[in-house]
């Protein structure tokens, strides 16, 4: 399958086919030099399927979590560039989840003003939402994607097959963005979900066509794309509460959904986080908390716009003071 993604920065495709990862080359222009970058937690075979169809191969793999995500590794790989010497001909590919591909694009966004980037994403997370869009980051100071860019890549390419090497609890996280989506704008998806069963390519198709809709219409976050925030204030700031340890960004996401949901769709969320054996309650530290809200990039002075679903696969943006977001953490 082909899904076209049109946005006034760059022009690409979506490529999502089983067993599409020995094929790249056919896809993605590798008759260049190429900078993989990867992590610790993906395993090694499909790098090295990636690099095995490039002209000329460089790997960098980086330690597996959300900490990878920082100036050091970001030098570590530009250096890597300018060692080898790159060009503006030459190009980036991250393979991995969405720490390889924010960072691996933000790279490639900023080397000599910009090369080409592709991303191969291999975790249910970054298949369903953050390989695509174009938003590319690292993390600064302990606040998450502080630093980073609008840079689309050129291609996506999605092989499913990729996901049979996940742990359990990392197909949860991933599905939790998908669950997001599917509130804020997709009843038949939500709907998907509260059976006992769900069909992994489907919701994948689903996400993707989703999120192609609503990043052709604002690619920025002017308007339409803030809905893709949803439950991301509050997961955004429990995610710095805890130093992004002990706690996956799915299940953060799932967390900061629940107070933002009327009490008519709570409890239907609240039945198919766990269904998907995501997170419902969480020990925090609430003044912790209220402090990274105030850090985060949606926040204008003592007030927040959050994102509000009335009704599954409906949304409404909702300004609140700070106070009344705080009052509301009641997880």
């Amino acid at each position: 399958m082909i899904i076209p993604v049109k946005t006034n920065t760059g022009e690409y495709n979506i490529y999502l086919e089983r067993g599409i990862l020995a094929k790249s080359s056919t896809l993605i222009n590798l008759n260049r030099k190429v900078l993989i970058v990867t992590d610790s937690g993906v395993p090694e075979s499909y790098s090295k399927t990636v690099a095995s169809q490039c002209k000329e191969a460089f790997v960098m793999t980086i330690n597996q979590g959300e900490e990878s995500k920082n100036f050091d590794n970001y030098k570590l790989l530009l250096s890597e560039m300018v060692k080898n010497g790159f060009t503006r001909t030459d190009c980036v590919v991250a393979v991995g989840g969405g720490v390889a591909g924010d960072l691996a694009g933000f790279v490639a966004s900023s080397y000599m003003r910009g090369v080409d980037f592709y991303n191969i994403p291999t975790t249910v997370l970054s298949q369903v939402d953050s390989s695509v869009g174009g938003k590319v980051a690292i993390d600064f100071e302990g606040f998450k994607n502080i630093v980073g860019a609008f840079y689309p890549p050129k291609a996506v390419v999605i092989d499913p097959d990729t996901l049979k090497t996940l742990d359990p609890r990392q197909i949860s996280n991933g599905l939790a963005e998908a669950v997001k989506m599917a509130l804020t704008g997709d009843k038949e998806l939500f709907e998907h979900f509260e059976k006992s069963d769900y069909d992994i390519e489907f919701v994948i198709k689903k996400s993707l066509k989703f999120k192609k809709s609503v990043v052709e219409a604002d690619e920025k976050e002017a308007g339409l794309r803030k809905i893709l925030n949803f439950g991301h204030t509050l997961a955004h700031a429990i995610e710095t509460n805890s130093n992004f340890k002990d706690i996956y960004h799915g299940e953060a996401v799932a967390l900061g959904m629940i107070p933002m949901c009327s009490d008519e769709v709570k409890p239907r969320l609240l039945a198919v986080l766990k269904n998907l054996n995501l997170p419902t309650e969480f020990d925090f530290d609430k003044k912790q908390l209220i402090d990274a809200v105030y850090h985060d990039k949606k926040a204008e002075g003592t007030d927040i716009t959050v994102v509000f679903v009335p009704e599954v696969g409906k949304w409404e943006m909702r300004k609140i003071s700070i106070s009344q977001f705080e009052r509301g953490l009641k997880i």
